[in-house]
């Protein structure tokens, strides 16, 4: 069950980088009603998965499993970082280019 938080962190991860191109894609259409609803979702997306880390990390505390957290921790701590910075940008630039669209 456990080693299902890994993999929901994965996929949730990669949901917080697919919405935001999703919008950036459909920037040339004149449908421009969602973008805000797809950067919500990502960003939540992107906490979600976050979460699921952090909940993953109490679970080997709580079974005293020190080397596999002495093993992984500084990697999770950077994919971890990397999620949030590259979701931060992307949802960024999408408000950049939404930005001026919407206010016409």
């Amino acid at each position: 069950m456990t080693g299902l938080l890994n993999i929901g962190s994965l996929v949730l991860g990669l949901i917080a980088w697919i919405l935001p191109a999703v919008n950036l894609m459909r920037y040339k259409t004149h449908d421009h009603q969602n973008w805000m609803a797809f950067s919500m979702m990502s960003i939540s997306a992107c906490a979600i998965s976050l979460c699921f880390q952090i909940f993953y990390t109490y679970y080997l505390v709580k079974i005293k499993d020190w080397s596999a957290l002495m093993d992984t921790t500084s990697a999770v701590a950077f994919v971890s970082a990397v999620l949030l910075i590259v979701t931060i940008i992307l949802n960024g630039i999408t408000l950049i280019v939404y930005r001026d669209r919407t206010a016409k």
